[in-house]
């Protein structure tokens, strides 16, 4: 397969468009597609920017929740469930790094996930809210895009905690000489949005960080699904930041 298929692999994995590839990635193939994942963030922003507008003389807790449903579907709620697959284990866990792991790896969800899940929906709907009262739109693009230039810095600055798996095999292909590259240039096109690019991106670093720290701490590394809970924190950080 060409590299010229390397933002479809991306896109196919990030979200739920429905995507024919004619074959199978390899592990190769996934691991560079990383360099993509901002684009499909920049492109799912872009979509709820656009419907943003679209949905301008909706009733404002209506067009939130709309926003808020296309945000969800878009991804699948692929990264909600690592989110929630997360605060179980974290909460189970107790503290412990192989106990974490094993909650992880349980399908089903407990009530610390149903409330996480709640709690994390609600506040990014009262965000929106608030972003679509000001007519603040530029939170809608860079709350996704962000989220999805810390992956790959996430992917790229710690080590997996669980051996084996797509997320192994992902880890072992990075293209570590391009990722800086890609993302320094994501980091740099954020002030040409204005001060909310500067804000979007210290918060979502800040959050970055925090939870990183907080991986370690815990797992000495990361998995997918504390990869896709950084992806909701990020979101729901910047969301939040923008609106106040």
């Amino acid at each position: 397969m060409s590299n010229l298929f390397l933002p479809l692999i991306a896109l196919q994995f990030l979200s739920r468009i429905p995507i024919r590839l004619g074959e199978v990635p390899t592990p190769e193939q996934f691991g560079r597609a990383t360099l993509f994942y901002p684009l499909v963030g920049a492109l799912m922003g872009g979509g709820l920017y656009a419907l943003g507008y679209f949905f301008g003389e909706t009733y404002l807790l209506l067009h939130a929740a709309l926003l808020l449903a296309v945000w969800v579907a878009f991804s699948g709620a692929l990264h909600l469930d690592g989110l929630a697959d997360t605060a179980d284990a974290w909460v189970g866990g107790l503290g412990d790094r192989e106990r974490t792991l094993a909650i992880m790896k349980d399908p089903r969800s407990g009530p610390v996930a149903v409330v996480v899940l709640v709690v994390m929906l609600l506040v990014k709907f009262c965000a929106i809210a608030a972003l679509l009262d000001s007519h603040h739109f530029w939170a809608l693009l860079l709350a996704p895009w962000l989220a999805r230039v810390a992956l790959p810095l996430l992917f790229l600055t710690t080590p997996y905690a669980r051996p084996g798996g797509l997320g192994q095999a992902l880890a072992d292909h990075l293209p570590r000489r391009a990722l800086p590259w890609m993302l320094a240039l994501n980091a740099a096109l954020m002030p040409l949005t204005g001060l909310s690019g500067l804000v979007a991106l210290v918060v979502a670093l800040a959050v970055f960080l925090w939870w990183r720290n907080r991986l370690m701490a815990r797992l000495d590394g990361t998995t997918g699904d504390t990869a896709g809970a950084l992806v909701e924190l990020v979101e729901c950080a910047v969301l939040v930041a923008l609106a106040i």
